[in-house]
């Protein structure tokens, strides 16, 4: 197949690439905003005529989700209207299509993981803006969502290794203690997208995919810091309300990925043996 993977450059593009040297059958062509401006339809249309894909891996994303507040427009064009761009390119071309969004959709109101077909309600303009890129993707028949969470990797800025830097130049950090999900370990996460991207039994739909296990991001700190044994920061949990942000944030996240697994044959490995195997790349 040729897979076209949009987002090169980010966690998810970045993790796919060290993938896609392991499955040299498959022809992957990486874009990033450099060489493709997915806002402008035009030139969307022209990168699929040229390149002819048979899947496409949409995981380019407007993911500042405070600035997204202010910068309404910019985030509007990213994450609805150049993925809408992207479908109808994948339509045209008859090409599959897997769109990476978010857990964001969701209010936080709910008690148990959310299932696919929960109802959705963001409560920031992010979530938004991913919940009408959705709609976008889901118009066409051959168009699969992965809503995921709290993603990290060795690649790009995310809370594992902020929350390295910060522990290594601080004697004290807080971390919100009452925002609960599961993290996602990107590596994982491109394992999932190529898994379901390149199955013989492709069907649309949504599905959900996190590592295992449910948490808060205090907790997530604590085992970041077991585990790199940075015992000279202390590190406290506290309420959001301490921590005010212009986006707010989801207080209930977690996932239910029993689909992606049975429909798709997706392992699930636990968050912690994923944080593990991420810090050790990491070499901490």
């Amino acid at each position: 197949m040729k897979i076209i993977v949009t987002g090169g450059h980010g966690q998810l593009g970045s993790e796919t690439k060290d993938l896609a040297k392991q499955h040299p059958e498959h022809d992957f062509v990486f874009t990033d905003r450099d060489d493709l401006d997915i806002t402008d339809s035009d030139a969307v249309k022209d990168f699929f005529a040229k390149h002819q894909p048979h899947a496409v891996i949409h995981g380019a994303a407007y993911t500042a989700v405070d600035k997204a507040e202010l910068e309404k427009e910019v985030a509007y064009a990213v994450n609805a209207t150049a993925t809408e761009y992207i479908t109808q390119a994948c339509k045209a071309h008859n090409a599959r299509l897997v769109m990476i969004s978010t857990d964001y959709v969701f209010d936080g109101n709910g008690t148990e993981p959310y299932l696919p077909n929960h109802t959705t309600n963001p409560v920031n303009y992010y979530g938004y803006t991913k919940l009408h890129g959705e709609q976008a993707a889901l118009s066409y028949a051959n168009a699969v969502v992965i809503r995921t969470s709290w993603v990290y990797s060795v690649y790009g800025a995310n809370f594992v290794k902020t929350m390295l830097r910060l522990m290594k130049e601080k004697p004290q950090l807080n971390v919100v203690n009452d925002q609960v999900g599961c993290p996602t370990y990107a590596k994982d996460l491109a394992l999932a997208a190529f898994t379901v991207i390149t199955h013989p039994n492709f069907v649309g739909g949504v599905h959900h995919f996190s590592n295992s296990g449910i948490i808060n991001w205090f907790q997530f700190a604590q085992q970041i810091q077991a585990n790199a044994n940075l015992t000279n920061c202390v590190v406290g949990g506290i309420p959001s309300t301490q921590y005010p942000t212009p986006a707010k944030r989801p207080s209930y996240s977690a996932m239910n990925t029993e689909s992606i697994q049975q429909t798709y044959q997706v392992a699930v490995r636990s968050w912690q043996d994923a944080l593990q195997e991420c810090m050790q790349a990491l070499a901490v």
